[in-house]
């Protein structure tokens, strides 16, 4: 089976549990938490991964955590299944696949956008507005600051990306001048 295709069909599953009992954003959020843990804490992903662990002691690991953490009976359950199934170390990719489902769900879009210096309440509430006009969708709106820039800004919304930094304008207008194309 693609290695894609796993994540995308738990994520699918745990979206339609959480779309019919209404609580699909908890869920992701639970999921997401437990999938930080094994990202962040690299001796847990590690116990959980191998195999000379006996299942049985991977499994009560993961119980324990579930007990510690007190997520919600569907996550809990869900965490316990993919323990049992040998997919747990898929768990970071089924959070992501499943943030994409349930913004898609939700009539929601993740952009990013980068400027040379931090933009302005205004400046960020008008590109806000603006990107939600041309998607239709609601926009979760990221900011980073690259110094590297120069002036203006590169906006990331899924995978179009929106280039109005100065330092993409030097370098067009560098190679225009290199291979002789008057007035680019």
């Amino acid at each position: 089976m693609i290695a894609g295709s796993i994540p995308r069909r738990y994520a699918k599953a745990l979206l339609a549990i959480g779309v019919e009992k209404q609580s699909y954003e908890k869920l992701g959020q639970e999921v997401a938490a437990f999938a930080s843990l094994l990202v962040d804490n690299a001796q847990l992903r590690d116990t959980l991964q191998n195999p000379s662990h006996p299942p049985s002691k991977r499994k009560a690991i993961v119980q324990a955590l579930c007990d510690r953490l007190a997520p919600s009976p569907t996550v809990k359950s869900f965490l316990l299944l993919l323990q049992d199934r040998g997919r747990l170390d898929y768990l970071p990719a089924i959070a992501r696949e499943y943030q994409a489902l349930a913004d898609a769900h939700a009539g929601r879009v993740r952009a990013g956008v980068t400027s040379a210096q931090a933009l302005d309440g205004d400046a960020v509430a008008r590109l806000k507005k603006a990107l939600e006009q041309k998607t239709g969708k609601q926009v979760l709106l990221e900011q980073r600051t690259d110094p590297e820039l120069i002036a203006g800004m590169v906006t990331t919304v899924g995978s179009i990306v929106y280039d109005g930094s100065l330092r993409t304008r030097l370098e067009q207008m560098k190679n225009a001048l290199i291979e002789g194309r008057p007035g680019q």
